[in-house]
């Protein structure tokens, strides 16, 4: 009798798909649907993802086989310098993944208004490696999940306070995303409903210093402060610098510490990148923030900046991208060097 009803299930996603299939281009006609189906049951089971009834099923399989037909043509074409694929994301449209995985908002004020902006220490560096990966340094904590929340800019502040601290002290702390959700609405801040890495800064230099991960773990909603778990410092900055605008400038600040930064994640290669270094396409509509920990050149010649993402190790080089640098896009590619800043300890 499972068996039974199983089949017959299988078979009304498979009609709903080809019924929903009439209504699209002639490409997407010509999809495989049966096969899309067996891949869409295998990806659920793999991502554990279940759906409040059959109607949602359906609607979640068709945009997965749009997502799974956008992999396999750009994959197939040729002159790719890097792969996408299917992920945890792969059942989004496009749309709907940049509402809950994004969340940069540029500041409510100018940059560089506040007082403890600190002047671009490293403008006249000059001896600057080419490669760097703050990773293998052990400047960098493992990849975590801000989950279905626009916390991203928390993720770049306190990737980047970490890696300071462990710079300047030999210690890394492992330091409270959630305490800046909660806590930061400084400047325009609205926890999971976006904020800017500079009030996130700002709010660790106003509050004295940020609590531990495990003191104030993360929830991935919005909460009130807790005033308390917030007043258990681990790690403290004294200011922040806003880098000026251009890769050449970023590249020297990168030399010296992982540096937060905005840039445009809203295409759909973005959302399902594999491996490889990313070029495009993309534009400089700044709306997802993460911490670029390294740079270096790929085997063919291509420069890149190496960047931890906040969306776990299922997406990306396990959590990474490498993206290119030197693209010849004013402020970089996806707008990599428009919005750059870091912590000064």
């Amino acid at each position: 009798m499972a068996f039974k009803l199983a089949k017959n299930f299988s078979i009304w996603l498979i009609l709903v798909l080809c019924a929903c299939a009439c209504a699209s281009d002639a490409t997407s006609r010509a999809y495989d649907i049966p096969s899309a189906t067996k891949k869409f049951e295998e990806w659920m089971t793999r991502y554990g993802r279940d759906y409040k009834d059959v109607a949602e099923k359906a609607k979640r399989l068709k945009i997965f086989t749009e997502n799974l037909q956008f992999v396999e043509e750009f994959n197939g074409a040729a002159n790719r310098t890097y792969k996408v694929g299917l992920n945890k994301f792969s059942d989004l449209t496009n749309e709907e993944f940049r509402a809950t995985y994004t969340g940069y908002k540029s500041p409510s004020s100018t940059r560089s208004n506040s007082s403890q902006v600190h002047s671009f220490e490293y403008q006249g560096l000059n001896d600057i490696p080419e490669s760097v990966d703050w990773v293998k340094q052990g400047a960098v904590n493992p990849i975590k999940n801000q989950g279905q929340c626009g916390s991203c800019w928390s993720f770049s502040v306190v990737a980047a306070v970490e890696g300071i601290t462990k710079i300047k002290s030999g210690v890394l702390p492992n330091l409270s995303e959630q305490q800046l959700v909660d806590c930061a609405t400084n400047g325009g801040n609205r926890g999971c409903q976006g904020g800017s890495m500079d009030n996130g800064f700002q709010y660790i230099i106003d509050n004295h210093g940020i609590s531990s991960e495990s003191n104030y773990p993360y929830t991935g909603v919005d909460g009130t402060c807790n005033t308390q778990a917030a007043s258990v410092v681990e790690a403290k900055i004294s200011a922040y610098t806003d880098v000026p605008a251009n890769e050449d400038d970023m590249l020297k600040a990168v030399a010296m510490q992982p540096v937060s930064v905005a840039l445009d994640a809203s295409g759909d290669a973005f959302q399902s990148y594999k491996s490889g270094v990313f070029n495009g396409p993309c534009n400089n509509n700044l709306d997802h923030a993460v911490t670029v920990v390294g740079y270096g050149t790929d085997t063919d010649g291509t420069k890149y900046w190496l960047i931890r993402n906040s969306w776990d190790v299922s997406w990306g080089e396990n959590g990474y991208m490498r993206i290119q640098r030197d693209s010849g896009f004013e402020g970089g590619l996806c707008g990599i060097a428009l919005d750059v800043s870091y912590p000064v300890a």
